[in-house]
């Protein structure tokens, strides 16, 4: 009851304080948005009219069934597309692809966690997922348990191409570009076989409403709008109070994705330091995994220091008191004698977080919200005391994950909980 309540006066909040989620800043890819907005309804239909009739101007978009001209065919497949009845949809996926889906899709393969964690937020029936892919760690038994007795294509970096031909898919789910490994082969092999094949990243907030928008097209799930309405407010939420607070309120920050006998790693292009409202003491490194001097640590003198826990530690088969591992890693930051000058060890504000919450590690998948989450948290204790980052893990475990999972009893994700 206590979580239940949390969770609406939380909601409470962000319908008070915030616009609807369904306004965006992006385009959404899909052939038959004629009028370039963030989603496929009547006033495309108006502007195809419009182009036909002379008096609008052509939109990449707007050849809803992508025979290369623009008619009342086109009005034809946006009212199907509205209806949720086309039996062919095109659409621009992450990797910059235009792909045609013919529909409809009863065998699905995802091939690496965040596209199996996403097509369940969706309602995506089990019964379509005829095949899964991994990280290069195995999935997470207690997260994935109903997929226990789905057959393994491999990894995400590395699926077996004739393990995934012999499930005869109607539609394959490759990561995206940018990653550790180069799927293109990957991509040939299946489309030469007559496998569509989309490539999303599912673990990237600035793309990710995008992504999902044009899954739920795809699959024909209405449940699309629902997860983000709740996903955006909740981001939303955090945006506006933060907007209230100056630069100079802005804790400087330390993300280590890994610490381990006194290395030193940064991380930026999934700290999410900024979102979360803090300054990144290593904003003008790279953004890729790469070592640092601990020197240079002491010198940019970082507020807070946020590190990920070692990638057995934490997670859901874990009793919710089991912080063991979680406050030795803690210990072991604020005890190293290089950083005992630091403000962030100084006033104790050093934080574990499990990879489970941190988009790209081991056992993430689409939950980089409640890492945003608990470092707002983390960052303005005062600005967010009414921000309960676990209630939020909670309703996404039930209201879309479907999972039975009560993380007052089970689940260690972060240590301590509370900013200050």
């Amino acid at each position: 009851m206590r979580r239940m309540v949390c969770v609406l006066v939380l909601m409470l909040c962000m319908s008070l304080a915030v616009m609807p989620a369904c306004a965006s800043d992006y385009t959404l890819g899909i052939f038959g948005n004629a009028n370039m907005d963030d989603m496929i309804d009547e006033d495309d239909i108006a502007y195809v009219e419009g182009i036909i009739g002379g008096t609008n101007e052509n939109t990449e978009l707007a050849d809803a069934n992508y025979d290369g001209k623009i008619d009342e065919d086109d009005i034809v497949q946006i009212e199907l597309i509205m209806d949720g009845e086309e039996t062919e949809l095109t659409l621009i996926d992450s990797a910059d692809r235009t792909v045609t889906v013919k529909k409809p899709l009863t065998r699905i393969i995802p091939t690496y966690p965040q596209a199996i964690e996403t097509l369940r937020s969706l309602k995506v029936p089990k019964d379509h997922i005829v095949g899964i892919g991994t990280w290069p760690t195995p999935l997470d038994p207690v997260f994935f348990t109903e997929f226990s007795d789905v057959p393994c294509i491999g990894t995400g970096w590395n699926p077996n191409v004739e393990a995934i031909l012999a499930l005869d898919p109607d539609i394959v789910l490759l990561f995206g570009t940018g990653g550790c490994a180069d799927l293109d082969p990957v991509q040939e092999v299946l489309e030469s076989a007559s496998i569509t094949v989309l490539r999303f990243k599912l673990q990237t907030p600035e793309i990710y409403r995008e992504e999902v928008e044009k899954l739920g097209y795809v699959f024909g799930r209405d449940e699309a709008e629902e997860y983000l309405d709740w996903h955006g407010e909740i981001l939303n939420f955090i945006e506006d109070r933060l907007d209230k607070i100056s630069e100079e309120d802005k804790p400087k920050v330390y993300f280590a994705p890994s610490f381990n006998d006194r290395d030193y790693y940064i991380y930026g292009s999934h700290a999410y330091i900024e979102m979360a409202g803090g300054k990144d003491v290593f904003a003008d490194q790279p953004g890729k995994y790469m070592s640092v001097n601990p020197e240079a640590i002491m010198a940019r003198d970082p507020d807070i220091i946020v590190s990920v826990a070692p990638w057995t530690a934490g997670g859901y088969d874990l009793a919710a008191s089991d912080t063991s591992d979680l406050e030795e890693a803690r210990d072991e930051i604020l005890n190293q004698p290089e950083l005992q000058n630091v403000n962030a060890v100084k006033d104790e504000r050093v934080y574990i977080i499990a990879d489970h919450l941190v988009s790209f590690f081991s056992a993430s998948g689409c939950r980089q919200i409640l890492q945003v989450a608990y470092q707002a948290k983390w960052f303005h204790p005062e600005l967010f005391e009414d921000l309960d980052p676990k209630a939020i893990h909670q309703e996404y475990l039930t209201r879309f994950q479907g999972l039975d999972i009560d993380l007052d009893e089970n689940g260690v994700f972060v240590y301590p909980l509370e900013g200050g």
